[in-house]
């Protein structure tokens, strides 16, 4: 196996595409659309349950969206797919710089999450895996600091912008820079890369030396019980990206020094994804799963009571923390558990409860803020909801480890 500075140097062409669309996505990811809440709701006359209703209905149409659009990766040429996303993605955004009417917002709101957080992911995601056999893991991680960069300075660099600009400005800039980068991919990709091996992956088995279908999957304790977590994290991660501005409001501190923390969590998201992956081949995914989610109940209660933003910035690492585990233990335990033979299609519907929850999260937290539950009180909540949904996973999960091993 060559070293991962060889690797790079010798598939830079192919590998910057990836993290290029991952970067590009943040258009469409609640860490920056959260960033301009507060001018959103002002701008449309918006309660907080209203513009979680929007955002809740534009997530969940994108969701179903995208059962269709997902399949255009396995017809679509990136070098075509990318930039035809990036166009729709930069139409998107030039369309909330100039939009007037609350109407619209939705069907704006549904382009932003299916083209960003959608297409332009899943398409990185897909050429990564196509393109690489022998790397693959190498080179989907390197796709990732794509996101991750966009992550820790994207929000920092929307609200340092808000002080200079009016926010419709900012949106605009963005559907100019997508535009702009829609021919960049299409020119890195004009010898588009072919798979390393068109052999196919070895088929490792599940419990019971065999190999699971999805329905037999999702019927199995260890798949429901780890339905709470699958959809607690991004449902409530969502919320407390989506309520950046007003969390920053009722604590009395600047956007700008709340957003500033933020890369925080993405360091220790990469270190933690790392320390998993390592974990994972000492003790094995399926012991640690039900753990992961602890991080995140001290996150959580962190951010209820926090007095500074030094304390919230303990919980955004936290938060980080688990992120690792999130992204790496579910499609081990799966694979562990189910074998590997349909472990496509078991992944899909781990991702469907997974865009549901992230649906859910913010319409329900505006729809609380609404009825009088400050949000305080709806974080620490959150932390009760991380609490039971890993303590449900701990049985069902040493049973089928049991059986595995027996």
């Amino acid at each position: 196996m060559i070293s991962t500075t060889a690797f790079v140097k010798q598939n830079g062409r192919y590998l910057l595409p990836g993290a290029m669309l991952m970067f590009m996505s943040c258009f469409g990811q609640t860490f920056f659309i959260g960033t301009f809440a507060a001018d959103i709701r002002a701008h449309f006359e918006l309660s907080h349950g209203g513009w979680g209703a929007i955002y809740m209905l534009g997530t969940g149409t994108s969701a179903v969206i995208m059962l269709w659009a997902g399949t255009l990766a396995d017809r679509i040429r990136v070098r075509i797919l990318g930039p035809l996303m990036l166009l729709f993605l930069a139409t998107a955004c030039i369309a909330l710089s100039q939009l007037s009417s609350v109407w619209v917002l939705p069907f704006v709101i549904v382009a932003l999450r299916l083209t960003g957080q959608g297409m332009l992911t899943h398409t990185a995601g897909v050429a990564m895996a196509r393109w690489f056999a022998a790397s693959r893991g190498r080179a989907l991680a390197f796709a990732t600091m794509g996101f991750m960069c966009a992550e820790a300075i994207m929000p920092l660099t929307a609200v340092s912008l808000k002080t200079q600009f009016h926010w419709q400005w900012i949106w605009l800039a963005a559907g100019l820079l997508c535009l702009a980068m829609a021919p960049v991919i299409f020119l890195l990709l004009q010898q588009e890369r072919e798979p390393q091996s068109l052999a196919k992956d070895e088929k490792a088995l599940g419990m019971e030396g065999r190999n699971w279908s999805r329905w037999e999957a999702i019927r199995h304790p260890v798949f429901l019980s780890a339905i709470p977590a699958m959809m607690a994290f991004p449902a409530f991660a969502t919320v407390f990206f989506f309520q950046q501005a007003y969390f920053a409001e009722i604590k009395g501190w600047s956007h700008l020094s709340l957003v500033a923390v933020f890369p925080l969590g993405t360091l220790s998201f990469g270190v933690s994804t790392i320390v998993y992956g390592w974990l994972i081949d000492k003790l094995g995914a399926a012991r640690l799963m039900p753990f992961y989610l602890l991080p995140l109940v001290a996150a959580f209660t962190i951010h209820a009571w926090a007095p500074t933003v030094s304390w919230v910035a303990v919980g955004v690492v936290l938060m980080g923390m688990a992120g690792g585990g999130m992204a790496t233990l579910p499609a081990s335990v799966w694979s562990e558990f189910f074998g590997s033979q349909h472990l496509g299609a078991i992944k899909a519907t781990v991702a469907a409860f997974g865009v549901l929850g992230s649906a859910l999260g913010p319409g329900l937290s505006g729809w609380m803020i609404d009825q009088g539950i400050n949000y305080q009180s709806q974080l620490q909540g959150f932390a009760i909801c991380f609490a039971i949904a890993s303590a449900v996973m701990v049985v069902p999960f040493a049973r089928a480890r049991n059986s595995t091993a027996a």
